[in-house]
């Protein structure tokens, strides 16, 4: 009987393992040209007639000099910008970078909550949680590169599941 049970736990063990590597494996979207990486590129869902999205990711130049990434275009928004957001007084403040986002040899630039983004203006429907959006990156000094924005749901990254359980709220 401890045998048979020893084996059960094993198969358990392997099959934990297996469904952590496959579900990893599903959620990690990386896009390489080049020596350009993109990172897990997402986006958060909106409302019904919220006009605006957002879009996050890494991009990692690899290359031995430095690139810009100009503009971003995508068939779901009529225009996207890159904005940087900063904290300055205890005010928080959004701004355009007109001239793109500059991505240093050998470096990761992060796009994300507070920083660095991708603002989607005048959605033509919302965002829903499980879609993919299609988006083109140009970049000055390398390809352009087509990859997907995975829209994720609002409280996506603090969900904590432990034996069936959430913690979320916690």
């Amino acid at each position: 009987m401890k045998t048979f049970t020893a084996l059960a736990a094993n198969i358990l063990v392997g099959f934990s393992i297996l469904a952590g590597t496959l579900s990893t494996n599903a959620l990690a979207n990386e896009y390489t040209e080049g020596k350009v990486t993109v990172d897990h590129p997402w986006s958060r869902p909106t409302p019904p007639g919220v006009p605006m999205g957002v879009g996050y990711m890494a991009i990692t130049n690899g290359g031995g000099s430095d690139i810009t990434l100009t503009s971003a275009a995508t068939p779901r928004a009529e225009n996207v910008s890159i904005h940087e957001s900063t904290m300055k007084d205890g005010n928080m403040s959004m701004r355009p970078l007109k001239e793109g986002l500059a991505i240093p040899a050998g470096k990761t630039v992060e796009l994300k909550p507070h920083s660095y983004h991708l603002m989607l203006e005048k959605l033509k429907g919302p965002l829903k949680e499980g879609e993919s959006i299609p988006l083109t990156l140009t970049f000055e000094g390398a390809a352009d590169m087509d990859v997907e924005l995975s829209v994720e749901p609002l409280d996506g990254s603090m969900q904590k599941k432990d034996n069936g359980m959430d913690h979320s709220g916690h």
